[in-house]
């Protein structure tokens, strides 16, 4: 990896010995995730985008799901026990974890959520996610990663049509 330099999520997989690798592409701005996995050649059914909402209760709660994949906000306020939940805006996405969009990640934010992953992520031995910097991707267990977070897998997709 060089001297770059290490995200909030590295150091927290760091501090929590969990094994990771790292993929970095060139990217001054925002791209979505399926460009992303396209662009590093990784699968998109294993390639998993941050969504934040909050709740009815002011709580704010990331979800991870497949980059090609919608976020159904009935089930993702079901999976948190949430009469609904709604996504945060753009604007307020660095305010509220500390990241910029399109380097968003559940881990080493400014607070630490309830964090659920979309349960196709759970007989994975290894996904993507962001690694807290747009241009950053990294790969670890889904497993390691949902047990160190407390976090829970559930089915938070939206049916394709």
């Amino acid at each position: 990896m060089g001297k770059e330099a290490k995200t909030n999520a590295m150091r927290f997989l760091d501090k929590n010995k969990i094994a990771y690798t790292v993929q970095t592409y060139q990217c001054d701005e925002f791209i979505d995730g399926i460009h992303t996995a396209e662009k590093l050649g990784q699968p998109l059914e294993e390639t998993f985008k941050t969504l934040v909402a909050h709740g009815k209760s002011g709580e704010y709660y990331c979800f991870l799901l497949p980059v090609a994949q919608e976020l159904d906000l009935k089930k993702a306020a079901r999976s948190v026990d949430e009469k609904s939940v709604e996504l945060l805006h753009v604007k307020d996405i660095t305010k509220v974890t500390g990241y910029v969009r399109g380097g968003c990640t559940p881990i080493g934010m400014k607070k630490q959520f309830m964090t659920v992953i979309h349960s196709s992520a759970e007989p994975m031995e290894l996904f993507y996610m962001s690694g807290g910097r747009i241009g950053t991707q990294i790969r670890l267990s889904p497993s390691e990663l949902v047990k160190a977070i407390r976090g829970k897998f559930s089915d938070i997709i939206a049916e394709q049509e």
